[in-house]
Formats: structure tokens, sequence, C-alpha cells
């Protein structure tokens, strides 16, 4: 069996445990509701069996911003792919550059081809996380489609080698199981805390809103700013 295969057989079937959030999925934007991740009745490990420790938020701007951003989002989300490729480019030059609201990217998972991206764009490490997850939302439209998912990923490949990342390095990020369930738990526990049930989802300074508009967002970053 080839590396390929191995991951195809290996990552993308990955017992991952009963974290799948199917009550509210519908009100989410997927790309791909025909290729969920393995639910509970394939689990070989629960997710309280899963170190997580490992895990941490992708984080950028200042950590002592008078306002925290915390955004749950898919890499396989087109509403999410909207706001990066836009409105949070704004709030990335107005307020996270200038040392006003620390931003932290927490994924969401509602299918095995984000995960795998996920896994790419945490491949570089967090110096280069946003980075790789600007280009993997960038080519969304191209890689969510390149047909079955040995192409998908191998476009995935490509996004991780345009980012100056090696063959091998990528292979070991996307053969990962034990990272990829510990996301998974991650994930699951941040999202019930915070009551996420749709991507694009925002906690600013520990309230839920769901996707809006730039000029809403920034209403809400001002009215913090001046409290």
């Amino acid at each position: 069996m080839n590396r390929r295969n191995i991951l195809l057989g290996g990552v993308a079937t990955l017992a991952l445990g009963g974290w799948y959030m199917t009550s509210n999925r519908a009100t989410s934007t997927v790309a791909f509701p025909d290729a969920p991740l393995p639910g509970a009745a394939n689990a070989q490990t629960s997710n309280g069996d899963v170190d997580i420790s490992g895990i941490q938020d992708m984080v950028t701007g200042n950590p002592d911003a008078t306002v925290e951003i915390i955004e749950y989002a898919s890499f396989t989300c087109p509403h999410c792919a909207t706001f990066h490729q836009g409105a949070f480019k704004q709030l990335k030059e107005e307020y996270i550059d200038t040392g006003k609201v620390r931003f932290v990217y927490r994924e969401v998972f509602f299918d095995r081809f984000g995960l795998w991206a996920s896994l790419v764009a945490r491949c570089g490490g967090a110096e280069r996380y946003f980075g790789i997850a600007d280009l993997i939302y960038a080519g969304q439209p191209e890689w969510t489609r390149a047909g079955d998912p040995a192409a998908i990923v191998e476009e995935l490949r490509k996004i991780g080698r345009l980012a100056g990342l090696d063959n091998d390095t990528l292979e070991a990020c996307l053969q990962d199981g034990e990272q990829a369930q510990a996301m998974v738990a991650w994930y699951q526990q941040n999202a019930e805390a915070d009551g996420i049930d749709s991507t694009p989802s925002f906690v600013i300074n520990g309230k839920k809103h769901s996707n809006m508009s730039y000029p809403d967002m920034k209403a809400i970053i001002d009215e913090a700013l001046e409290s």
C-alpha cells in the first residue's frame, strides 16, 4: 500500500469518536454534505480518552488587547472563505495590526476535507498558520471541487508546498491520526462550551454572534473599545 492509500485509508476513515455535531449542522454552509467524518458508530476511541493538551489556539494580535474575537470556522465553508478574503483583511488592518484586537481562530470540522485542510494549515506551526490558512481559503473553489478524495488531498498538498512545506513534512502531518483525533475532540469541547452551531460564528468578549457584515462587526468592536 503506497503512502497516499495509507492516508486515505487511515486519516480519511479515522474513527474519531462521538464528537460529530448533528443537531444544528444544517444551519452551516458545508461544501461536502455527502462526505461526513465517521460518527460514533465507527468509533474506537471516545473523546474522553483523547489527549487534547497538545492542541493550541491559533492566535494573532496583541495578547493584552481590550477586545478578543474568537472565530469558529471551517475551511470548507464558503461563507468563511468570503469573510477571510474580505472582512478579515479589513479587521486585520484596522484592529489586529494596530493592537486593539486579539484574534483567535478555531477550526470547525463538518467533513473530513476540512480536517485535512486544518492538518495542512497547522503543519507549518503557529507562526505560519494564518498565511497557510489564507492560501487554503483563497484556493477553496478549486481544491474543494478537485474530484475524488485523492484529488482533493493532492490539491491540499500543493497548497502546503506553495507555502514552503516539503513533501515529507506534509505527509507526516497528514498521516498523524493522533493529532487528527485530538483536534476533533478539542473542537467539540470548545464548540459545545460556546454553543457553536454554524459557521462562521464569532465570540466577541465572551458574547456569541452569528455571521455578520464587517460594518456590524466594526460597530460591536468600537462599542467594546469605548466601554
